[in-house]
């Protein structure tokens, strides 16, 4: 059926408009099209990143668990240089941290701490390698430096745990008044679920005579 005149006058108008416009409409389209594979490729390339991270977390743990040094080392090494953003990055270095510890091995350890505090995209985990570097400290008789980094902003989930560590930094200190004020703190902010790290404290701060 032929179109009427005002159908004819609006195709005419429609084709108007298209001229002007359609080099414009195309473009955008195809930026679109062009965006939305763009993104999907970022995040299939984003979740290999991942997962090849996961995998060398997985070698790392397994390394430490069997004490394999140079497995550990090379699976830590390759997880900070290549994924340093990725969590598992952060969790190897923290694992390593353990590793050496455990092995007396405090200049490792503190290494694998610091480059957490400084490079982790997670400020859990930095809070985590804060403390986990001050007992470092403890053990290493440098108290002052142990101390310095508990004052650090951190967290409200470990104000307890910090406060604690605090108060063994000055134990060790020989400065038993200011020990006590921290223990009593740590006590205080401690929920009261975590029964045993509150009974611990406790027994610390019974230790100075309350």
């Amino acid at each position: 059926m032929a179109y009427d005149l005002e159908e004819q006058e609006q195709l005419a108008q429609l084709r108007g408009w298209w001229k002007d416009n359609g080099t414009t409409v195309v473009g955008a389209i195809a930026a679109v099209v062009i965006g939305l594979a763009g993104w999907q490729g970022w995040r299939g390339w984003q979740a290999g990143q991942t997962q090849q991270a996961a995998a060398l977390y997985d070698t790392l743990v397994k390394a430490a668990q069997g004490g394999d040094a140079k497995s550990l080392r090379d699976a830590g090494g390759t997880l900070v240089e290549t994924f340093p953003r990725t969590l598992y990055a952060s969790m190897g270095a923290l694992a390593s941290a353990r590793f050496y510890f455990e092995r007396s091995d405090l200049k490792n350890a503190r290494a694998q701490l610091k480059w957490v505090m400084e490079r982790s995209a997670s400020d859990e985990l930095k809070d985590l390698a804060r403390l986990r570097l001050a007992g470092v400290m403890l053990d290493d008789k440098a108290y002052d430096e142990g101390l310095a980094l508990l004052e650090a902003k951190h967290g409200a989930a470990v104000d307890a745990q910090y406060a604690a560590l605090k108060g063994d930094l000055l134990v060790a200190k020989n400065q038993p008044a200011e020990a006590k004020a921290a223990y009593r703190l740590a006590i205080e902010k401690a929920a009261q679920r975590d029964a045993a790290f509150r009974a611990s404290v406790q027994l610390r701060l019974d230790a100075l005579g309350g």
